[in-house]
């Protein structure tokens, strides 16, 4: 195999935006150039050595995050693009039978990606950033990883595991603003015994199953109290519509080992509310305002959000901020439409939906992501505007959870969508479901219903697919539902 060399234009250019994103009042570093991969079957140094710039990665393959394995290599050129011809059963490691899932299938021994693969970058973290609280986040890596930043081990694979997980951790002790800091992420595939990213017939399966960085990796930096997954839930008034009552959730923590006094500042247009607060040391905590506090939040004659050919979709922006002694410490904003669903049975038992107090009749087709997760905004503007130009209004998503930049489009559509979790494979393999299994099934929920609830879009969700779950896995979903707020129709299962 060929190897491309590390770059250092790419370097240069990494440094000069994370700068420019400093300068600029973001407070988001993302990590996307200037990575390089290798199998752990050529590296034969461990993590602490990895992820220090003692270590040089010759041999890696050069890429960008997010990235799997295998697709970093067909931009390397080490295999051809699967998607012509036979290039995908060329590629070592496939020989699972055509139309067969391979999530239900071992990986073989002698495939390239049953060991694991590292991802390596180095990045420097501004010096304006001392005295900060630096998170670094996931957004998705599929399936367990150990995390190693500067020689030290963040977390380990029985700590990160579970695709449809997001992570961030507090790297204060670790990170070292105004030097180059060194990243390195050890991935292993997941099994037929995993609850990960799965096809089933809907794409044919690479061969290292979709492992790897396969959403955004990014620091923040924060003071001592951050700001985390704002939420707006909005209720009307139909027929009328002239009148939407609105209720905000947003959850603080408070990384610092003292006990820190603030208040807690929202803004939506002209509307503002505020809350004073203390936090205890390394508290986390969920603060709601609601109308009956804060009258101004009864809207009269918002603009209502409707579904594709129904009317406009017209989006507000919340802005979220804990002020300290007057300071912010974090801000947090996001875009959201005021509309509301519910559901009901009919007298022939069919489900019916409402939006707005409205019968909508749903017309839809299922999706999925590209076969190696390669995310690409203009592909994704292309396949919603299908959507529209078939005449349909709601996309499926089956366990293949799209990334932010497709839910902020379908808002700006007004294309619905039904995300729930997958059929045919270890997702519905309840019985087989051991301790760890369970833990992963419930953090998965949380971190992609964070990620999904204020979204317009997004109308309802499926605890199961093919089958509903069973007592106990259904009890565990709704209760996070219940924890989280979530404010629209919850379904068992898709049949």
């Amino acid at each position: 195999m060929t190897s491309t060399p590390h770059s250092k234009s790419l370097s240069i250019l990494l440094v000069l935006v994370l700068l420019t994103s400093m300068a600029m009042g973001q407070k988001r570093i993302t990590l996307k150039d200037g990575w390089m991969i290798r199998s752990s079957a050529e590296v034969k140094q461990p993590g602490e050595l990895v992820s220090t710039g003692q270590f040089q990665p010759t041999g890696w393959y050069a890429t960008s995050v997010p990235s799997t394995v295998v697709a970093a290599l067909v931009r390397n050129k080490v295999y051809e693009d699967p998607h012509f011809g036979m290039n995908l059963r060329k590629m070592p490691g496939v020989g699972y039978p055509i139309g067969q899932n391979f999530a239900n299938i071992p990986m073989p021994e002698d495939s390239p990606f049953k060991p694991s693969w590292w991802y390596r970058t180095e990045f420097s973290l501004p010096a304006g950033t001392r005295g900060q609280t630096p998170w670094l986040h996931f957004d998705g890596i599929n399936f367990r990883a150990n995390v190693w930043l500067n020689g030290r081990r963040l977390a380990d694979s029985r700590q990160v595991a579970g695709a449809w997980r997001t992570y961030q951790f507090d790297v204060s002790e670790v990170a070292k603003p105004g030097e180059k800091n060194v990243l390195a992420v050890e991935v292993f595939a997941p099994t037929p015994q995993d609850l990960a990213v799965t096809f089933v017939d809907w794409n044919p399966t690479p061969p290292d199953k979709m492992m790897g960085l396969f959403r955004d990796v990014y620091l923040t930096t924060t003071g001592p109290v951050s700001v985390r997954y704002p939420q707006v839930i909005t209720r009307l008034n139909p027929p009328a519509l002239d009148e939407a009552t609105l209720k905000v959730n947003v959850e603080l923590r408070n990384a610092s080992d003292q006990a820190v006094k603030g208040t807690a500042k929202g803004t939506i247009e002209k509307i503002e509310f505020s809350r004073p607060l203390e936090l205890g040391p390394r508290e986390t905590k969920t603060v709601s305002f609601d109308a009956s506090s804060f009258p101004q939040l009864v809207m009269s004659h918002p603009r209502v959000w409707w579904p594709t050919a129904l009317g406009q979709q017209p989006l507000y922006t919340l802005t979220v901020d804990f002020l300290v002694n007057g300071k912010v410490s974090d801000r947090q904003a996001i875009r959201f439409g005021i509309r509301e669903v519910t559901s009901e049975f009919n007298p022939q038992g069919h489900r019916v939906f409402k939006i707005n107090g409205r019968n909508i009749l749903i017309r839809g087709a299922g999706y999925t992501p590209e076969m190696l997760l390669r995310s690409s905004p203009e592909r994704q503007e292309a396949e919603i505007a299908y959507v529209k130009h078939m005449n349909l209004n709601t996309i499926r998503l089956e366990g293949k959870l799209e990334d932010d930049q497709f839910l902020e489009t379908c808002d700006r559509e007004g294309i619905l969508l039904m995300p729930g979790w997958c059929c045919c494979d270890h997702w519905e393999k309840w019985k087989d479901w051991d301790d760890e299994d369970h833990s992963v099934a419930a953090q998965s929920l949380e971190s992609q219903i964070r990620r999904l609830r204020s979204h317009p879009s997004v109308f309802v969700w499926f605890n199961g697919s093919d089958n509903p779950p069973p007592a106990r896995v259904e009890q565990m979903y709704l209760d996070i539902l219940k924890k989280l707020d979530w404010p629209n129709p919850v379904v068992s299962s898709a049949t």
